[in-house]
């Protein structure tokens, strides 16, 4: 049995608390790595407000979510694929939904600055996130992640056990001219995936064992067709927390995306430890549209967290919320399980709070109209990467370089 302390760890709210403690800590000039800056906030608020404003001027925002991406170049790709659903019920369009977005998100990890992946339908060169939003999308609609040939629109544990590198670099056309970072870390993930499928029939059914199978399970919980945020992330990372590579695990609990840093002080098995769940996270959000598909409203959208990566703690980082004590080389690449990247990623998670707060203030909107999935969105997401494009053309990095291995950024 996981003792409880470390199950803790597998909440939005503990993600939260934690954070706010590294913010604590380092607010108190503990941190040789850190110091925050309280007068930027102001103008990262205003840069958030300006970018929010251009992109969406009738501030009709969606969720931060994998749906976006599948919609790069102003192709509605996902209208494109629901055609071919003719037929089916809500529940089971929900249910393909699922398996679209849990394979697509867990293949997005940063793919690095070289990779680019070339739609055939319309001759796009996509790169980054929403390159591999396509490519996956385009894998999952040719049956790549389906055992079934009669059923192709799916992803399952059979298939998923059996990706190889081989196939995941000719559906993403990868080649030594074209290379995608993590490849093997990728591929271990999917199989992964399906192995813990194929143990869970309770969360994700059998025959096939597949994500979405989580449409049947969180059903009946459903009370009164109204499902927590917390409870999609909370069976997410009880089901899947065991398939994370490089995932913390501590007295035989693999506890996923956790960090070690000292501000986490506590008298029990969870001492030093910092919850994430970016990807994790990253999902619940991209589970939201199919979800509400099936019928359900999705409530306590602010359970969540901001997401820890490092668009949106670059963006902080970048116009001087966090100021780093020694000038930052981004050709460095720091490794992601260090307390200086621990320490990063749980400012922003902390910081993204406080300036929620400032820009629903300049947007004139309260917390319900515009949650953390609509100012990521709107956003610090698209912020980051456009100040990232000015500072550090033509790459657009990050300033704080990460050593990771496709499944954390």
């Amino acid at each position: 049995m996981t003792p409880p302390e470390l199950l803790a760890l597998r909440t939005p709210g503990a993600v939260r608390a934690r954070s706010h403690r590294v913010l604590d800590w380092v607010r108190g000039g503990r941190s040789p790595h850190f110091v925050v800056n309280e007068g930027a906030l102001g103008l990262v608020a205003d840069y958030v407000v300006e970018v929010t404003r251009q992109s969406y001027p009738a501030l009709d925002i969606p969720y931060h979510s994998r749906w976006r991406h599948f919609e790069a170049g102003g192709v509605d790709r996902w209208a494109a694929l629901e055609k071919k659903l003719v037929g089916r019920d809500p529940l089971a369009k929900a249910r393909v939904m699922v398996d679209l977005a849990v394979v697509s998100v867990l293949l997005d990890a940063g793919a690095g600055d070289a990779w680019r992946y070339r739609e055939a339908e319309t001759g796009l060169l996509v790169g980054r996130s929403e390159g591999l939003a396509v490519a996956s999308l385009a894998m999952f609609a040719a049956g790549g992640f389906s055992s079934d040939p009669a059923d192709p629109l799916r992803a399952d544990a059979v298939a998923l056990i059996g990706i190889d590198a081989a196939a995941l670099s000719k559906f993403f056309q990868v080649t030594p001219d074209n290379p995608l970072v993590g490849v093997e870390g990728r591929v271990l993930l999917l199989n992964r995936l399906g192995e813990a499928l194929a143990a869970r029939p309770d969360l994700f059914g059998a025959d096939p064992a597949r994500p979405g199978g989580l449409v049947d399970a969180l059903l009946p919980p459903a009370k009164d067709g109204r499902l927590p945020a917390a409870r999609i992330l909370e069976a997410l990372l009880d089901g899947l927390s065991v398939i994370w590579p490089s995932g913390l695990t501590v007295e035989g609990v693999a506890l996923g995306d956790v960090g070690r840093h000292p501000a986490a002080v506590t008298s029990d098995r969870s001492n030093g430890l910092v919850p994430f769940h970016k990807l994790s996270q990253w999902l619940t959000y991209s589970l939201l549209e199919p979800f509400e598909a099936a019928g359900l409203t999705v409530t306590g959208l602010d359970e969540l967290t901001a997401l820890p990566e490092y668009r949106n703690g670059g963006l902080l980082i970048d116009l001087g919320l966090i100021v780093p004590r020694e000038p930052l080389d981004p050709a460095v690449r720091h490794p992601v399980d260090g307390e200086m990247v621990v320490e990063w990623r749980a400012l922003t998670v902390a910081l993204m709070d406080r300036l929620a707060d400032v820009v629903r203030g300049r947007l004139g909107l309260d917390a319900e109209a515009f949650p953390l999935a609509r100012l990521l969105q709107g956003g610090t997401w698209t912020a980051g990467r456009r100040v990232a494009a000015e500072r550090r053309p033509p790459s657009g990095g990050p300033p704080l370089s990460i050593d990771a291995d496709g499944t954390v950024f």
